[in-house]
């Protein structure tokens, strides 16, 4: 299974999107306050169907909260200023797939710590971003094709 990680997630139906993502593939969801909304918030839980009796959900202070808890763990971290496509990584099973907040993305410190495991997907050289639930959906698909869609039918 792969672990996706929202780092302070902003907009309710993106995170609801990401949890409805994350239920059809048996992926965990890791979310990092401070959030953008509340988890009772009616975006959030309509964003997210009837899926999220099916999640696998875990809330952390911190990034750093979450990876003590993973040791051992790989952690990618997806930007738009990072140098290494996301279709160059070799995804294994049970690696964890960071994002950051819509407005800002992940801080640049963590990127230049991680420089060798920041992974971004490619676009026109005049674009900011995708949404962030698409860019979950697409690195996570493509962990999960490198993986034989692991147990999916």
């Amino acid at each position: 299974m792969f672990h996706i990680v929202m780092v302070e997630p902003e907009i309710p139906q993106n995170t609801g999107n990401v949890a409805r993502t994350c239920s059809v593939t048996g992926s965990s969801l890791h979310l990092i306050r401070p959030l953008g909304f509340s988890v009772d918030d009616k975006h959030l839980k309509r964003a997210g169907l009837d899926y999220w009796y099916t999640l696998d959900i875990s809330y952390f202070d911190s990034l750093e909260e979450l990876q003590a808890l993973h040791p051992d763990a790989r952690f990618f971290y997806a930007s738009t200023h990072a140098q290494n496509r996301y279709t160059d990584t070799a995804f294994r099973d049970g690696d964890f797939l960071v994002f950051g907040k819509e407005t800002a993305g992940l801080p640049k410190d963590l990127l230049a710590k991680n420089a060798d495991h920041a992974i971004r997907i490619p676009m026109g050289a005049h674009q900011r971003s995708l949404n962030l639930s698409n860019s979950v959906a697409i690195v996570l698909y493509e962990a999960l094709r490198q993986n034989n869609f692991l147990d999916l039918v």
